[in-house]
């Protein structure tokens, strides 16, 4: 079986209210609403495809508490506002995700890119990996040299971003392509849209 062929596509707008109800009360938003107030217009070009994206968020650097396997900082300017780097694939990111951007005191986060991502808006961005590629390099050599603990720590997802830009992105991409071509993800034999 080639590895195209097992590549699958996790949807997981149908699980967020759920997630959403089953957070705990004190001191947590409630509703989808309240959660995701962020702006496409305000989208961190960091952001890869996929429905949920960190546009005008906090720089309190929390994200990383709750999922750091997901959540990363940085900005053109010295802002270092929160964004995503890898889209939830379980109902358990799903909800270290939204734990860690319910913790955003400006509400930056967003969960319509499905309906704001076009594949050839998702081809574009993936053409423009270099860019990205060179911003985690020079920030790697910041922050993997600061004496800042929580920098330090930020350089572990840094290098697990470029990992992930070098390994399954691209397959995870190409899924997405599927996707939002056809409004379902591949099944099994499937053949996914070149990115």
């Amino acid at each position: 079986m080639s590895s195209e062929r097992a590549v699958t596509y996790w949807d997981p707008m149908p699980h967020v209210d759920a997630v959403v109800r089953s957070l705990p009360q004190h001191g947590l938003r409630a509703t989808r609403d309240e959660i995701f107030q962020g702006k496409w217009e305000e989208r961190n070009w960091r952001n890869p495809p996929g429905p949920f994206y960190g546009a005008m968020t906090d720089n309190y650097w929390v994200g990383r508490l709750h999922a750091p396997r997901h959540v990363l900082y940085g900005d053109d300017i010295e802002y270092e506002q929160e964004f995503l780097y890898r889209q939830p694939r379980t109902v358990q990111e799903l909800r270290d995700v939204i734990v860690a951007m319910q913790d955003d005191p400006w509400a930056g986060w967003a969960c319509d890119g499905d309906a704001r991502w076009t594949p050839s808006f998702v081809r574009e961005w993936w053409r423009e990996r270099g860019r990205l590629r060179d911003w985690i390099t020079a920030k790697y050599r910041q922050w993997s040299a600061s004496d800042r603990a929580d920098e330090r720590e930020a350089a572990n997802g840094l290098t697990d971003y470029v990992a992930y830009l070098d390994g399954d992105l691209a397959s995870h991409l190409r899924a997405y392509l599927y996707f939002l071509d056809n409004g379902a993800g591949p099944a099994l034999g499937d053949r996914l849209p070149a990115l």
